[in-house]
């Protein structure tokens, strides 16, 4: 089988701690049969939801779908199992349920199969069927078969479910092509079941997407205190005050959620409050919440991009000068936070590593060369603190917790052993391990050609063209060299830029006029 043979050797781009995390993919409606086509969606959120009850960790439907959003996969799209494995790297599973379904008759017939991604092989199957009117009762008969021999097993609480025709409207409106009618499905299934709470978080996304924030946060107010929703309905709220400018409901909102519980995403946004409204000592600085929400999450660049940021504006150079430094290193690729480095370094007086960063930055993106072309005193501009969702993707495994036990070894020889090691472990095409070893070597090393060299070419062969340009570019600006114009060269191939992809092939012939690779991709590029 396809989809097992590629297992074994796909590379993630991300782990997330040593928790088997599970992905359940739509299922497929092997018929095409048009009025269950619904079913395929229903299946991920229903047996999700039934995994989770009966203890194991299956991903969220809301995790799932920015995995979608990022490789531009349309979510009722028919999946290849090479994109199958890379909505799994970025969710970070180690495990993936993928089935069928068809009707045979009245009787919905549903078939799940239980993948291991390491070992690349089926661990559970089960089949399940029954009349449409059973749906809830057959997807928990899905879940306890394919739970039965693991350890999380647990029995499962009672969960209440809304009427079917309310949940079919429900993830009709989660698969409309259009707002309009994913505003008419959301409402004729909250007509059905005013109580079903998740339609309501439905409606807040359709609403913030149009930026209709006012209504958003109208979808979300009324959630009654016992919803297990409860918590995310007043952190879209939160965010829904926010871009209404209602800062002090903002604060309220976020402060309140942070007592409770202080999690990364919620001390992020409060500090995104004090950076709009002007922070005060008593309710907090700005940098006093970003703080907090990077010891929360230390592996997020997102939080020590908006600590230096925070710090710059309050003119703290040195302070954001350091901050900086830590975002660019969890993320080298991060343009605004190569430009705010640059700009804090040349307050800073240093002029040579400032312009440096800045290069950086417009090579990544042309956006910050019209940044320098602004007044001095505006040339960062406001407002690139970053708000936080509730539900984020994963990231990579904390690269400085493995990092910790390394005594005084110098970083040089650490980061060169950490690269001789991904080197080999790319040249075995094991690119899971080759892709840790050289986030090890680059958190020591940010700027290291032949890491970015390598990383690139790792994101190429998997095809994540857009990753691989931009740490070829990083490459290239941290030493040029042929091997990386080539990469970058088809790359741009892959991204359908031809005229890209032939500057970069001239240049490596330029270095290099016997570089074979760089001739064989010309001519296969039509002309100027």
């Amino acid at each position: 089988m396809a989809f097992l043979a590629f297992a074994v050797f796909a590379a993630p781009t991300v782990l997330y701690g040593q928790t088997t995390r599970i992905l359940v993919m739509p299922f497929e409606n092997v018929t095409r049969e048009s009025r269950i086509f619904w079913l395929g969606e229903a299946s991920a959120v229903l047996l999700a939801d039934d995994l989770n009850a009966l203890g194991a960790n299956a991903i969220a439907r809301e995790e799932r779908r920015q995995a979608f959003d990022r490789l531009q996969v349309p979510p009722v799209a028919s999946l290849t199992d090479a994109t199958v494995i890379r909505i799994a790297q970025l969710v970070g599973a180690s495990q993936v349920i993928v089935g069928t379904l068809e009707m045979q008759g009245d009787a919905l017939v549903v078939r799940a199969r239980s993948i291991a991604l390491e070992a690349g092989r089926v661990q559970e199957t089960a089949t399940e069927n029954g009349p449409l009117p059973d749906l809830f009762g057959i997807f928990e008969r899905i879940a306890r078969q394919l739970t039965a021999t693991a350890e999380t097993a647990v029995a499962a609480p009672d969960q209440s479910h809304p009427p079917i025709a309310a949940f079919e409207n429900y993830i009709k409106g989660l698969l409309a092509e259009t707002p309009a009618t994913a505003l008419n499905y959301l409402s004729a299934a909250l007509q059905a079941d005013p109580a079903f709470d998740r339609a309501r978080l439905a409606l807040w996304e359709v609403h913030d997407e149009q930026g209709d924030h006012a209504r958003a946060l109208a979808a979300v107010t009324p959630m009654p205190a016992a919803s297990p929703w409860l918590r995310r309905a007043r952190f879209l709220a939160g965010l829904s005050q926010l871009n209404l400018k209602r800062y002090d409901e903002a604060f309220a909102t976020f402060k309140e959620l942070s007592d409770a519980r202080p999690t990364a995403t919620a001390l992020n946004n409060l500090g995104i409050v004090q950076l709009r409204r002007g922070g005060s000592v008593e309710d907090g600085l700005p940098t006093y919440y970003f703080g907090k929400a990077a010891e929360a999450d230390a592996a997020e660049p997102d939080y020590f991009f908006n600590l230096g940021y925070a710090y710059f504006l309050e003119r703290d150079t040195q302070a954001a000068i350091y901050w900086l430094r830590e975002a660019v290193r969890r993320d080298p690729t991060d343009g605004d936070a190569h430009f705010v480095l640059g700009a804090a370094l040349t307050v800073a007086g240093q002029a040579p590593e400032a312009a440096r960063e800045k290069e950086l930055a417009r090579r990544l993106s042309s956006t910050y060369g019209e940044w320098e072309r602004r007044p001095a005193a505006e040339q960062v501009p406001k407002g690139l603190g970053r708000v936080k969702k509730e539900v984020e993707l994963p990231h990579s495994r904390r690269v400085e917790e493995t990092l910790a036990n390394s005594g005084q070894r110098d970083q040089q020889d650490l980061a060169s052993f950490y690269l001789d090691r991904g080197r080999r472990l790319f040249e075995q095409e094991n690119d899971r391990e080759a892709i840790l070893e050289l986030n090890r070597a680059l958190f020591l090393a940010p700027y290291h050609a032949e890491c970015h060299l390598l990383i690139g070419q790792i994101h190429l062969r998997n095809g994540r063209a857009r990753d691989a340009i931009d740490a070829l570019k990083i490459s290239l600006w941290s030493q040029e060299g042929v091997p990386a114009h080539v990469a970058l060269a088809r790359a741009y191939v892959e991204v359908k830029d031809p005229a890209a992809a032939r500057t970069e092939a001239e240049r490596a012939l330029a270095l290099d006029p016997s570089a074979a690779d760089a001739k064989q991709l010309l001519e296969g590029l039509p002309p100027r």
